[in-house]
């Protein structure tokens, strides 16, 4: 049997689009005609996951998401919303909401996180991201050294930057994903025991994030898996070792990090890192 997704109030093309992106065997989708009809269906049936208005507020979402979750309670959210403030991100990461969109919204993103919901079925990763502390300029996160995790933190960070243009705020999550898996993946070695530390802070001229993994650290001059470390003859020597080593394809992240912000500095161990961006 397939998995079985629920829509909230989406325009069916849209869904359809969603559920064929998402390349789940056998999936099929319902449409709820509201919150009422959405708790009705889940105190019926099972679903895999469930995506919410995307006419509704954030806010709003997050008064419903009590009540999904009274009616099945490992059931994987993913908001879907007009706009969004810092602090609406916050508490969508407090609530453990799966993963957070605004709009304009792009299908293809959106099937990859319904797909990482269902197959994310043994409910690890609501414990997955802890908020240590937050405001608006200033959160602190920790989480599980899993790819999952990594990929929905990367989302909830790309709709907290969204005063960006939407270049900037491209290669900024670029670089910053590069970095973050690092760390999930050398750094912890995609051990679901150990965590990452992460800061995301706003100043008036800056944009930092700070990563921090449990790892011994490492030696900045010989990092064969990434493109920064290619002889000029061989500009993708790294994709070998890469796959040698059984890691995702990659490696560019680390030159792409150089020259996408505006410093890029390490640790004297090499297990910290701070991205910062000038705001002009």
């Amino acid at each position: 049997m397939g998995a079985r997704i629920l829509f909230i109030r989406t325009d069916s093309a849209l869904a359809e689009e969603i559920v064929r992106l998402a390349g789940l065997p056998h999936c099929t989708f319902e449409r709820a005609s509201g919150a009422a009809d959405a708790l009705q269906r889940l105190r019926r049936r099972n679903f895999d996951a469930v995506v919410t208005d995307p006419d509704s507020g954030i806010e709003e979402d997050i008064a419903l998401l009590g009540e999904l979750r009274a009616a099945r309670p490992g059931v994987p959210v993913l908001l879907l919303a007009p706009a969004a403030r810092p602090e609406d991100v916050i508490e969508a990461l407090r609530a453990r909401v799966f993963a957070c969109f605004t709009a304009p919204f792009e299908p293809a993103r959106i099937a990859d996180m319904v797909r990482q919901a269902v197959e994310s079925a043994d409910e690890s990763w609501r414990a997955a991201i802890e908020v240590t502390s937050a405001d608006t300029d200033w959160i602190s996160l920790r989480l599980t050294a899993r790819r999952v995790t990594g990929e929905r933190l990367i989302q909830f960070m790309a709709e907290m930057r969204d005063d960006l243009p939407d270049a900037e705020r491209d290669g900024l999550m670029a670089a910053f994903r590069e970095i973050l898996f690092n760390a999930i993946e050398h750094g912890a070695k995609l051990d679901p025991d150990k965590v990452i530390d992460v800061a995301a802070i706003r100043t008036r001229r800056t944009i930092v994030y700070y990563v921090r993994d449990p790892g011994s650290g490492f030696d900045r001059a010989a990092l064969p898996h990434a493109a920064v470390s290619n002889p000029p003859d061989d500009p993708l020597h790294h994709a070998d070792v890469r796959a040698e080593q059984g890691l995702r394809p990659g490696g560019f992240g680390l030159l792409l990090a150089s020259r996408t912000v505006d410093e890029l500095i390490y640790s004297q161990l090499g297990n910290e890192v701070l991205l910062i961006k000038y705001l002009v």
